[in-house]
């Protein structure tokens, strides 16, 4: 990241540098603009994304703390209690709730959970029952988010949407829409402007300077050791972002990049009705042999089985132990325990893979706590950045009063015609793959238009004269 201003005084500078020339002449004004208007704008988000996936990373051992009695059994026995009995046990609390998924325990110690789509819970949200699996004994229920407790889910839920819901999906879009061209553009600047300080100016912080130029020195070489990070999280990010993230998954798909999954049609006729006057099968019928056939394929846990959607399709059960090293096997398992179909990881795509790998790790899962560690210390460095960024603004604000301005308007007049054609038809596709960037974008655009006619105005400027971006 970097200084967020055009013309600077010698005096406030330093020594006064040379004039620039060329390419980087025509390009930097552009740049600036939106590095700094981004990073003005869309800095509250990404502050706010920041500190909320900062405390996020902190939360993952709690859940085992706080909730200890029901995810734990105090003792075990030689034998556990059918897989059956288990789920008989559970619909005692939830009679009329449809099961969605069942987790055997990973190790003796755990207790099993059987996760119901109970009413009065949030969308996408369960409630779960913790099974002792040696006494098939109850020993709690908690309403849970996929594989998370309730101080993760929780956690969880602030980073992506505030607790606000659809709405509040948007303040996280728009901060990892903009994270990337924040941390690209100012990436450039930084590189751009190092005339004179040398690598080691790029990456090492001048402790020398005072004032305004320690800070930039500061928000500068801290920006450039994040800078991978960033990008990182940004692409991730949007894989699961309201908009952007269809996008995502549409090109995904066109390019077969997609997950696997397995078939859980059963062979037969799917489409077969239950006969007048009996009643239909229990989809969870057969845990116990789908669970054995699932053992013999050679599946280990941590495993999630989901109970059939509907007649005519088999059990899903999946390994979903996502720390390194990974293992995410799946397997289609008929209620009498014969196998239907298996996808190995090993079978993946190799982007499937990478998309597999970079989502756990921006959820601080993959390399387990030294991820979190890595996570949080990413966290606290963008916070410094984007509080330095917000200093040196302030810095420049007129000793009158007031706000300190922005980088001057005409950078396209600037570029060559192709040059800018192609920086309009960037920013266009870019707005259009994430479409809050383009939103965001266009309304500064325009807003920035209307101040600046309204200033020509009050000058006396002829219409015409100058112009955005």
């Amino acid at each position: 990241m970097v200084d967020q201003v055009v013309v600077e005084a010698p005096e406030r500078l330093g020594a006064q540098e040379p004039p620039e020339s060329g390419a980087w002449a025509r390009w930097r004004p552009l740049l600036l603009r939106l590095h700094f208007y981004g990073g003005l704008l869309a800095g509250p988000f990404i502050l706010v994304a920041a500190l909320t996936g900062l405390l996020y990373t902190c939360t993952p051992q709690l859940d085992g703390i706080v909730f200890q009695h029901e995810v734990t059994v105090n003792a075990t026995a030689p034998h556990r209690t059918s897989l059956a009995a288990q789920i008989a046990a559970a619909r005692t609390v939830y009679p009329e709730a449809p099961i969605t998924s069942v987790k055997p325990p990973t190790v003796a110690s755990e207790t099993t959970q059987i996760a119901f789509a109970a009413p009065g819970v949030p969308q996408d949200y369960t409630r779960t029952v913790f099974v002792n699996p040696y006494t098939a004994q109850v020993q709690g229920t908690l309403t849970t988010y996929g594989q998370w407790l309730p101080i993760r889910s929780w956690f969880d839920t602030m980073h992506r949407t505030l607790h606000l819901g659809v709405v509040g999906r948007c303040y996280s879009e728009i901060a990892a829409s903009w994270l990337w061209v924040i941390a690209l553009g100012g990436l450039a600047l930084w590189i751009g402007g190092a005339r004179g300080r040398g690598a080691r100016g790029l990456v090492v912080p001048d402790r020398a300077a005072t004032g305004r130029a320690r800070t930039r020195s500061w928000h500068g070489a801290v920006g450039g050791w994040i800078v991978l990070g960033l990008l990182a999280l940004s692409v991730t990010g949007l894989t699961w972002s309201r908009f952007a993230g269809e996008h995502v998954s549409e090109l995904r798909s066109q390019l077969s990049w997609t997950t696997p999954s397995v078939s859980t049609a059963l062979p037969g006729d799917p489409s077969a009705e239950v006969a007048p006057g009996s009643s239909a099968p229990d989809p969870t019928a057969g845990a116990d042999a789908v669970l054995a056939g699932a053992e013999q394929l050679g599946l280990k846990g941590p495993m999630w089985m989901t109970p059939p959607a509907k007649p005519g399709q088999a059990w899903q059960v999946a390994e979903n132990k996502r720390d390194f090293p990974t293992r995410q096997d799946a397997a289609a398992i008929a209620p009498d325990g014969h196998v239907v179909d298996v996808v190995r990881f090993a079978s993946w795509p190799i982007t499937a893979k990478l998309t597999r790998w970079a989502v756990d790790t921006h959820m601080g899962i993959l390399f387990g706590l030294p991820n979190q560690i890595a996570l949080a210390a990413l966290a606290v460095c963008l916070l410094t950045v984007i509080a330095r960024g917000y200093v040196m603004w302030w810095r420049r604000r007129p000793t009158r009063g007031g706000f300190a301005p922005g980088p001057r308007r005409g950078a396209l007049a600037g570029l060559r015609p192709i040059e800018a054609v192609v920086a309009v038809a960037v920013l266009v596709g870019v707005g259009w793959f994430a479409p809050l960037f383009g939103t965001t974008l266009g309304l500064f655009v325009l807003g920035d238009a209307l101040v600046g006619e309204y200033r020509r105005r009050r000058a006396g400027i002829p219409v015409g004269t100058g112009g955005c971006a």
